[in-house]
């Protein structure tokens, strides 16, 4: 074997090595779930209604019609017009395959400074379906019932 075809296998195995290993370190779903709660969470305190409305499918169902998509993104941003703010607190999150979607389950606290929801201020257990859009999970349904 001359030199030139060595380093070339060698460089292949290398290179083949390389890639290998950053498959193994993709991200998991379930944290990649993780993280767009606590992203979304942090958007509403923040109130970016293009954070909330980041993680969510544009056919987002909240609580059986309820709420949309855009009438979610619409209460963050009035919240924040008004300058008022809310206080999200999450408690752990639990995520499951379920066939090729995924399941979330969590609590969450809402806290508040302003008037437009004292009505709806309080601890919720959430569970939230999920489906992968392209290579990114959105939230495409969501369910919430008072738990205090």
């Amino acid at each position: 074997m001359n030199g030139s075809r060595k380093i070339f296998l060698l460089s292949a195995a290398l290179l083949a090595c390389v890639v290998m290993l950053a498959a193994c370190h993709r991200t998991p779903d379930e944290e990649r779930i993780r993280a767009a709660i606590t992203a979304t969470a942090q958007a509403a305190e923040a109130g970016s209604a293009s954070g909330v409305g980041e993680s969510l499918s544009e056919d987002f169902d909240g609580n059986a019609g309820e709420m949309d998509r855009r009438r979610l993104m619409a209460m963050v941003g009035l919240l924040k017009l008004r300058g008022e703010s809310v206080g999200v607190l999450l408690g752990p999150v639990s995520v499951e395959p379920r066939g090729e979607r995924m399941v979330a389950t969590f609590t969450v606290t809402l806290s508040s400074g302003g008037r437009l929801l004292p009505d709806r201020l309080g601890v919720y257990r959430v569970t939230s379906g999920w489906r992968k859009e392209g290579g990114d999970w959105r939230c495409y349904t969501a369910s919430w019932e008072r738990s205090i």
